[in-house]
């Protein structure tokens, strides 16, 4: 089994020296070799090693296709970051070869990178319907939606694009119109299985279709790409009726308000509150901008049945008895804007906590984010809310397939090659294992990472190489490398602060004009503040030499005022925050 059992030799990650040079430095060769003629390169750009971003491309010849583009949420060392994105570099080095972008369905982990690479890979989408709803929502907000083209697709469409011979076919999730795909290429067939369980009674009444699977399959599969966030748990996946039995339950019990919170792109959910709100005479109010816009773009398409006198706005709403109302939120995550969180810390503009209030948050914890859930459940305890969640109730079912579905998936399949997808590291080799037990030949279980190139051929396959394949974080209006020194900056102050020193100069001589003015923020508390900057200043000062010139110092000159300025500050308080020298003529 190639690289499944195996974890990596540390001793490769170090220099002659024996000193740690980091992962990303030795893994990851700045190029890579074009892919030669006759040859299929599966190139994984996100989604292998982690939960989220997940982006694959496969390359043939001149042609280049792209299955899925999310995003990431960050975890708290990553300060400021909003979300998390592929790099997309080793597409852009060969722009001209990308073709088309298939999405399997709507969720942020497959297409949230979406606003943020359609700069530079203009080429077109092809979805199913409500996932061209939830995209179209996403591409007007970041105003892309005119210059982007959308092609609908079915289950059961067929589409060529340069060598490659497309075809969708329908899986269970736990959203509306997700979908496989299954690719023709001149090597063989590839089966992609995008995120899918096996529940015989879905939400939407559409379960995985076998018989279309089976039919794609039936003259054989070259390699079988196969979701893996839940490849070590035993068993089958629960139906969402177990949902909504427990919802049920705890709706009917409920003596005040009652709070949703769930994911924007769950529509499958909020159709199941409805339903229960109408059974019990209750109205649901929607609260958090994407979500708001989620769900009217899916009542439009008719992917949501919510009759006018149950939805209603939180304006009509909010002075109705509280046994009356439902609210559905954001912020099953804990994410730090949402509605939810929002609610827990007392600063929603709209809603406050009160102690009648249940709770209910319907998403299983993303691995990261636990500290932030509870963190929030911890909040809305306070406020004395009863909190219903995945670890104390029955509120949410997770959308993957367990084991024994997985099982069913290569049995149907049985693949020549087979590379595990979606997942941390543990999960792909846990899938890598069902597959060995269900009878893939050992040497042809690729277990691959983001950045490693599996080739194959008519007659052989292996991993070929490696590219860089880091984070690209998003701040605000910003797209930075996972290394950009803004990043740095930030855990320094987060740490230790920050202390700046203004050197004036005579603009004329460039010599000091007056002594250093030195300022800190989070370094020094007020009762030794002066004292302490007062003695860096004096010592900064000596250490000038009386013919020193600054009109004309470089990044460097001043780099030497700054570990003068650490030393003292270390000597004097044991800290070492970010130093910064600013030269001001005057």
């Amino acid at each position: 089994m190639n690289n499944a059992k195996s974890p990596p030799n540390p001793e490769l990650n170090k220099n002659d020296a024996g000193e740690d040079l980091g992962q990303e430095k030795t893994r990851f060769p700045l190029e890579v070799p074009e892919s030669p003629a006759e040859t299929l390169r599966l190139v994984p750009l996100g989604g292998l090693g982690e939960i989220g971003k997940n982006m694959m491309a496969l390359e043939y010849d001149d042609s280049i296709i792209i299955i899925d583009a999310g995003l990431m949420f960050p975890h708290e060392g990553m300060f400021g970051v909003d979300i998390i994105i592929p790099s997309i570099k080793y597409l852009e080095d060969r722009k001209e070869k990308v073709k088309a972008i298939l999405i399997t369905h709507g969720h942020e982990d497959h297409t949230g990178a979406l606003p943020y690479i359609l700069d530079t890979l203009n080429v077109p989408i092809f979805t199913a319907a409500l996932t061209q709803g939830l995209i179209k929502v996403k591409l007007k907000e970041h105003r892309l939606l005119n210059t982007t083209t959308l092609n609908l697709i079915e289950p059961g469409s067929q589409i060529s694009i340069g060598p490659f011979e497309i075809e969708f076919f329908r899986v269970c999730h736990s959203i509306p119109d997700a979908m496989g795909i299954a690719i023709n290429t001149p090597v063989g067939l590839i089966i992609h299985t995008g995120d899918f369980k096996i529940d015989y009674n879905p939400v939407d009444g559409n379960p995985t279709d076998f018989a279309d699977l089976s039919r794609i399959a039936r003259d054989g599969v070259l390699l079988l790409m196969s979701d893996s966030t839940y490849a070590e748990l035993p068993g089958f996946t629960p139906s969402e009726t177990v949902v909504d039995t427990a919802l049920e339950n705890i709706i009917a019990r409920a003596s005040g308000r009652i709070v949703v919170a769930t994911f924007a792109s769950l529509i499958s959910r909020v159709q199941q509150i409805i339903n229960i709100a109408i059974s019990h005479k209750r109205s649901v109010a929607v609260i958090g901008r994407s979500l708001v816009e989620n769900t009217k773009m899916a009542i439009e398409m008719g992917y949501l049945k919510a009759p006018e006198n149950v939805l209603k706005p939180w304006s009509q709403l909010k002075n109705s008895p509280d046994e009356d109302i439902i609210v559905i939120t954001t912020g099953a995550q804990g994410e730090p804007t949402s509605g939810l969180v929002r609610m827990s810390k007392g600063e929603h503009r709209d809603i406050r906590i009160q102690p009648r209030d249940t709770i209910i948050l319907s998403a299983s914890p993303i691995p990261g984010n636990e500290r932030l859930i509870n963190q929030t459940i911890d909040n809305l305890l306070r406020h004395g809310a009863s909190v219903l969640h995945s670890k104390n109730a029955l509120v949410h079912v997770h959308g993957h397939a367990s084991q024994e579905e997985l099982k069913i998936i290569l049995q149907i399949t049985r693949p020549k090659y087979f590379v595990p997808i979606h997942g941390e590291f543990h999960h792909l080799i846990a899938h890598s294992n069902l597959a060995s037990s269900m009878g893939v030949n050992n040497n042809n279980i690729f277990t691959i990472e983001d950045g490693q190139i599996l080739e194959i051929n008519d007659h052989k396959a292996g991993i070929i190489g490696t590219f860089s394949c880091g984070h690209v974080l998003v701040s605000g209006n910003y797209l930075w490398d996972s290394s950009d020194i803004v990043f740095d900056e930030r855990k320094s102050l987060s740490t230790g602060g920050i202390l700046i020193a203004i050197f004036p100069i005579n603009r004329s001589t460039g010599k000091m004009a007056e002594p250093p003015l030195l300022f800190s923020k989070a370094v020094l508390n007020l009762e030794n503040r002066h004292e302490v900057l007062d003695i860096c200043a004096q010592e900064v000062l000596n250490s000038i030499q009386p013919e020193t010139d600054f009109r004309n110092a470089s990044k460097e000159d001043l780099q030497i005022f700054e570990k003068i300025l650490n030393r003292h500050l270390y000597e004097q308080t044991g800290q070492r925050p970010l130093i910064q020298v600013i030269i001001v003529p005057i």
